[in-house]
């Protein structure tokens, strides 16, 4: 299946509000060809590119799938561990080592645990022959909890091989993203074999967990590492509205559950603020939700008008942001790829320069944008 589109949809986003104030104004078009590359994955989650051309492609069902000379492996890949698949849980993220040439090192995210006490664990294995070995836990949130959803569970390295990953409040323990001595609602950061990190901000700290990195986060679904300048980005859900893009800094407070620009799922309102003091403020809010379930910052050859700009995939509205960056300045917003027409649950630049998108429905696809 192939889909062409001159893209001249660009929406003037009249309840988004920009951190700046300002209400998004008309971005440009750009030509782009849309190609529906794979079908048949079961609930697609996130997606790694290796340095052979193949792909790693994760289900929420816990299998991991390989995808080569653009078709899906029949096989699943074997030695996965185990995780709890219910709600939002079962197995989430996929990144590679920086090393991952030379290492063969991958990092998985998944849900693990009984119904009554579930958390979210990462691992490390060694990928050969279409398989893990020497399956190793490097993080495993604290404390657990009874609910299936909002666990967060995106990985991302830092230029240091430190890795940050993203917990979320577990929907029904909100207020414990405001206490430090669990890892409800933060961003933690640990090494690549899981120690703590001796410049990590709460080291020492006997009331904080040691992996703590930021905090004040409801459930962190987008996070990124800007290659060029270090600049950590990420997105994460709002109940009924208060969607964020914010830029990660050790230490800082992100405000959930104390100020946001969301109301409760009832109509109530979470907090009275919409900011305080001693939290931070978001780049980009968006009020009604899109729920924002994936990112990448484009660095690409084949859109240079594109290049620097976040791209951020929608489960609300079964399509894509793209924020106008200039830097850590956001700038107009434009809706790209609703023609996908199914909930898009990950995005991510290929070494090709092209876009590529997971799509949930009754049966998921991986779709690539390129330039015509």
């Amino acid at each position: 299946m192939k889909k062409s589109s001159m893209n001249t949809f660009t929406q003037k986003l009249t309840g988004f509000v920009f951190a700046a104030s300002l209400l998004a104004t008309t971005a440009h078009a750009v030509d782009y060809q849309l190609d529906e590359m794979v079908t048949g994955l079961e609930a697609p989650w996130a997606m790694a590119f290796l340095p052979n051309g193949d792909m790693l492609v994760t289900e929420l069902t816990g299998n991991l799938r390989i995808i080569r000379n653009n078709k899906l492996v029949a096989a699943p890949v074997s030695g996965v561990p185990d995780s709890i698949y219910g709600g939002q849980g079962g197995l989430m993220d996929v990144v590679l080592h920086p090393d991952f040439a030379s290492n063969q090192i991958i990092y998985l995210s998944l849900s693990v645990g009984v119904p009554e006490a579930k958390t979210l664990r990462v691992v490390r294995a060694r990928f050969a022959d279409d398989a893990l070995e020497d399956v190793q836990t490097v993080f495993e949130s604290a404390p657990q909890r009874d609910t299936y959803v909002h666990y967060g569970a995106r990985l991302a390295f830092m230029a240091d091989n430190t890795l940050l990953i993203t917990n979320g409040d577990g929907f029904d323990y909100r207020e414990e993203s405001q206490n430090l001595a669990t890892h409800y609602g933060t961003i933690v950061r640990v090494s690549e074999d899981g120690k703590v990190p001796a410049d990590n901000p709460y080291v020492g700290d006997a009331s904080a967990q040691p992996e703590i990195w930021s905090y004040g986060h409801r459930n962190p679904q987008g996070i990124l590492v800007d290659a060029a300048t270090g600049t950590v980005f990420e997105t994460e859900h709002g109940p009924r509205g208060g969607d964020e893009l914010n830029i990660i800094e050790p230490r800082k407070n992100y405000g959930w559950p104390i100020a946001t620009h969301g109301l409760d799922y009832s109509g109530a309102r979470v907090s009275p603020y919409t900011e305080y003091e001693g939290t931070e403020q978001p780049v980009v809010q968006w009020t009604p939700s899109i729920g924002p379930s994936s990112m990448t910052l484009y660095r690409g050859s084949q859109f240079p008008e594109w290049d620097g700009d976040i791209f951020v995939t929608s489960l609300v509205f079964s399509n894509t942001t793209r924020i106008d960056m200039n830097g850590i300045e956001a700038g107009p917003q434009e809706t790209l790829f609703a023609e996908i027409g199914d909930r898009q649950r990950g995005i991510h630049t290929g070494p090709d320069g092209a876009l590529y998108i997971l799509s949930e429905g009754e049966i998921g696809k991986l779709w690539r944008v390129s330039a015509k």
